[in-house]
């Protein structure tokens, strides 16, 4: 019987994974370069930080996989983390909460059941956490920081959609619907079902207008923002701030030159988004996303500490990464040949060249890798070292290790 890897499933091959660490070495220095600090937490988490909060729809949770960790005869159920931000969430509860504001990031996998097993179950993204903060400043540093990543790794013809997650919520409260009824509609507009606020009937002429005024949004510019807001608020005064916290956002991007659209439905999939929620595309493709969620740290049992971020989706990207912005020069890498009878001298000489922060392999098969520059032919009698340099097409003998890396040091 052939071995299989298990449906929904990828392996990576050498040829992905310089794709994959290309994107991750990318998104590492943007964040380094923004004051983050990598974290990293544990793949399996309990079930009740997903379930106790309200943190993801129902439709995701009945998508997570679930098992029972067992402890004598008692056990907690536990999952192969669905999301990258809960278990943030709870580490900063656990071990930072004393500390403020936090500025954190990671690469991590998730995984979410997909029943045909077509589509990817494991799949693997970049993470920012920025908890502490809440200000439109904090948030369009997070757009900043996301596209500045897809720009470092060549991606063009990037969409910005934003979406006043916010604002959705206050009018959904205002609508006097009640806690389950809100959290169902909440769900269906961020699953793409926009139109479940136009059949919705309130029965007062206000509301009636600014369902209709939400629902005219879409790809609307900050000037047209602002002739909504008088009309909104006029009916709606209490979500003024959250309107204006809006709109400052989008006058921050429009005046830093990007463009985007305004989509009331653009955040898919979590329940925690209680601010501005922004998505990134390619085409039809979704590449990233994130926004504020502030509720839910306390939700989670923490204090009331505001937070936002976003992640970007590897496995999408590396699809789209073209190969001309993964190419390279020789690398500065060292082939070494071996004579039978200098085994020895060759395995000391590769652990000098180690030693001295060269990267050097031996050559296993007749034709040498095209992408190391220098072929170093070690031998058993005079000269005992042959350097080749094969971009230059030069030739140099040496008889000690010392002298090989000093050549290599002037070329």
């Amino acid at each position: 019987m052939r071995v299989q890897r298990c449906k929904g499933t990828r392996d990576l091959s050498p040829e992905e994974m310089i794709r994959f660490r290309f994107i991750e070495e990318a998104f590492r220095g943007c964040c380094l370069k923004w004051g983050y600090e990598e974290v990293k937490t544990p793949t399996i988490e309990y079930l009740h930080l997903f379930t106790s909060t309200g943190t993801l729809t129902p439709g995701m949770l009945g998508k997570v996989y679930s098992f029972l960790d067992w402890d004598g005869w008692s056990g907690e159920r536990v999952v192969l983390r669905p999301d990258g931000t809960i278990p943030v969430a709870r580490l900063y509860i656990d071990s930072m909460e004393d500390k403020g504001l936090a500025k954190l990031f990671y690469v991590t996998n998730i995984f979410i059941f997909e029943e045909t097993g077509k589509e990817t179950r494991e799949r693997w993204q970049g993470g920012v956490e920025l908890i502490g903060v809440s200000s439109p400043l904090a948030d369009v540093e997070l757009i900043i920081l996301a596209l500045e990543v897809l720009k470092k790794v060549g991606l063009e013809g990037i969409e910005l959609k934003l979406s006043p997650v916010g604002l959705i919520r206050g009018l959904l409260l205002e609508l006097g619907l009640s806690p389950g009824e809100q959290v169902k509609i909440f769900d269906q507009i961020l699953d793409g079902d926009v139109e479940v606020l136009a059949r919705l009937k309130p029965g007062k002429p206000e509301l009636d207008e600014a369902l209709s005024l939400l629902l005219d949004l879409k790809g609307k510019s900050s000037r047209f923002l602002k002739n909504f807001k008088g009309l909104f608020t006029q009916n709606l005064p209490e979500l003024d701030s959250c309107l204006d916290n809006f709109i400052s956002i989008v006058d921050l991007v429009e005046a830093l030159g990007y463009n985007y659209q305004i989509d009331i439905a653009s955040g898919k999939g979590f329940e925690y988004y209680t601010g501005v929620n922004f998505q990134l595309f390619i085409g039809e493709e979704r590449i990233g996303g994130g926004g504020r969620y502030d509720a839910l740290i306390p939700l989670m049992g923490g204090k009331n500490v505001p937070a936002s971020g976003f992640a970007l989706y590897f496995d999408r990207l590396m699809n789209l990464v073209k190969p001309a912005t993964l190419a390279k020069p020789l690398a500065q890498g060292i082939l070494i040949k071996l004579e039978a009878e200098a085994v020895k001298q060759g395995f000391n000489m590769a652990g000098y060249l180690h030693e001295a922060g060269y990267v050097a392999e031996f050559q296993l098969e007749a034709q040498p890798p095209a992408n190391l520059r220098w072929m170093l032919e070690v031998r058993s009698k005079a000269p005992l070292f042959v350097l080749t340099d094969q971009v230059k097409h030069r030739r140099f003998e040496a008889q000690t290790a010392a002298e090989v890396v000093a050549l290599l040091g002037e070329k």
